[in-house]
């Protein structure tokens, strides 16, 4: 099993993990597709949202391995933000490899996009 490194471990301040420390000795967990309800609690909203974040951040829009990825926070995004790469996709493998899709994450996830420090460039340099 490929270990990310520099991918965050978790989401700060809770308890919703990113990263797994080792492969399941009882099998792997197989990622599935969980439907994400209007009524979930903000909490899981931005869990979802800093995970799909460190994904684009760690790996852009490239195919990238499974690894230690936690089945279950890839499973919240799996079939729209995130797509299987191999076909036929084996949900049960560390190896298999997926991609962030952007044009859904951007869609789905505008905030991650929105970029705060807009230059402010008007050939001023001088400080009023």
């Amino acid at each position: 099993m490929l270990k990310h490194r520099g991918f965050p471990g978790r989401l700060a301040g809770t308890d919703f993990q990113f990263t797994i420390r080792r492969a399941n000795p009882k099998g792997v967990t197989p990622i599935t597709r969980r439907e994400r309800y209007r009524d979930r609690r903000a909490t899981d909203r931005a869990a979802d949202r800093a995970f799909l974040a460190a994904l684009i951040e760690h790996f852009g829009d490239a195919p990238f391995e499974r690894g230690n990825l936690d089945a279950g926070r890839l499973s919240w995004l799996f079939g729209r933000e995130v797509i299987a790469e191999d076909d036929p996709f084996d949900a049960r493998d560390y190896d298999a490899l997926l991609r962030v899709d952007i044009d859904r994450a951007q869609a789905s996830f505008p905030e991650i996009f929105a970029s705060d420090d807009v230059p402010d460039d008007d050939g001023d340099d001088t400080w009023a």
